[in-house]
């Protein structure tokens, strides 16, 4: 088969949706398919190391945050000519997989429209709970979107109204012929809010190959020394990169902590830290860097809450061994076992006394994890997840996924 993939940032910038794209994309190459890659032209330095070998449609862009790492494309004519030129000189296309929730998802609908072409959409994000973190205006902004998205994908399936995340879920969702998901949590919500009628599963991987040499390269037995955190992704708010320092500085444990990332609220978190030892800002990482820092550590801390639809990171260090600190109940739940699950705030907490709930149970939650890593006790991963989490496994799943839908069509 020949599928092309349509994302809403070039595959060699920073996010967990970007390295599940790449996985996927060599497993499926490996598995003897051809994959195509539309996103927008990248502006700023690449963090990739793998060959391209041609798979690659740059759109034209432009980048829209300062430090130039991700960058948009305008969906419409413009787009949509230089996109079909560039494919003349391809195979033709079997299917078109849109993992994307914006400009990306706008241009793979629009393009698999004009050439009638069957398409599985993958649900990376939930849009609600994401603009709500950045921004106090995110009503106005989710109505601006859906009016956008009407626009973009005019004639695209049957027209959905409505003005939150979920309509505009929804609207995406129109002109797919199966929609995945990569986690039982999310895919049950977009069920539930009518997104579509049934919404496979689907984790995102870890690379078969490169977990196997992760775990070879490292000691079979732990480092001695002080218990050793780590905490990555993008230094956003919804990430809660700010509250997690100040809870880990409020635990007062007697440990090592690990930043791998990089983003707008760096400096904030360096301030909040500063002068104070054993914290380390280690920067972006390449993904086999990553990797061998979280099987490394004691444990990782996975901090957002409600936002991540499958939070790669928990399932990763899984996959290596390592366990969680976990502040979403869903994605504890999801894996099920090997991992430190901090309280929840009351439902009647609001505000700052939310967060205060939060960042003391987090706090409360860390100082028991560092007495479990100091005493030998710590919780061990499902070996369970590290199967399921293979991307060649995954691979397998979404390929039986692409089959029943090119039957079906």
């Amino acid at each position: 088969m020949h599928i092309v993939f349509f994302g809403d940032q070039h595959l060699d910038s920073l996010g967990g949706a970007q390295v599940s794209m790449r996985l996927q994309r060599e497993f499926l190459e490996r598995a003897g398919h051809i994959v195509t890659v539309v996103a927008p032209k990248m502006h700023g330095s690449r963090h990739s190391s793998g060959s391209h070998g041609g798979a690659y449609i740059d759109l034209p862009s432009m980048p829209i945050t300062t430090d130039r790492e991700y960058a948009m494309s305008w969906p419409g004519r413009g787009s949509d000519r230089f996109l079909d030129k560039a494919m003349t000189h391809r195979p033709a296309v079997d299917l078109v997989h849109v993992q994307a929730d914006f400009w990306g998802a706008f241009i793979g609908h629009r393009y698999a429209q004009r050439h009638g072409i069957p398409v599985v959409h993958t649900m990376h994000n939930r849009v609600d709970v994401g603009i709500a973190a950045v921004t106090p205006l995110h009503g106005p902004v989710l109505a601006a979107l859906n009016i956008w998205r009407r626009i973009a994908m005019r004639g695209i399936g049957v027209p959905v109204p409505g003005t939150d995340g979920w309509a505009f879920l929804r609207g995406l969702a129109a002109g797919a012929s199966a929609v995945t998901a990569p986690s039982t949590h999310f895919a049950r919500r977009l069920e539930q809010h009518g997104v579509f009628p049934h919404v496979d599963v689907i984790w995102n991987g870890i690379d078969d190959d490169l977990r196997a040499q992760t775990l070879n390269a490292g000691p079979a037995d732990r480092t001695p020394g002080r218990p050793r955190f780590v905490w990555l992704g993008r230094m956003s708010p919804e990430k809660r990169l700010l509250p997690f320092l100040e809870a880990f500085i409020a635990s007062g444990i007697d440990a090592d902590l690990e930043i791998i990332g990089g983003g707008a609220q760096r400096s904030a978190a360096e301030k909040i830290v500063r002068g104070r030892g054993g914290i380390r800002f280690a920067g972006r990482l390449t993904y086999p860097q990553t990797l061998a820092r979280i099987a490394a550590a004691d444990a990782l801390v996975q901090t957002s809450i409600g936002f991540e639809t499958q939070g790669m990171t928990p399932f990763e260090a899984a996959t290596l061994g390592t366990p969680s600190v976990i502040c979403d109940p869903d994605i504890a739940a999801e894996l099920g076992g090997g991992l430190w699950a901090v309280p929840d705030a009351e439902e009647s907490a609001s505000g700052r006394d939310l967060e205060a709930q939060r960042t003391a149970a987090l706090a409360e939650t860390l100082r028991q994890a560092a007495s479990d890593i100091a005493a030998g006790t710590a919780p061990a991963p499902l070996p369970e997840v590290a199967e399921a989490f293979r991307q060649s496994s995954r691979t397998a799943a979404m390929v039986e996924v692409y089959r029943r839908v090119r039957a079906d069509s």
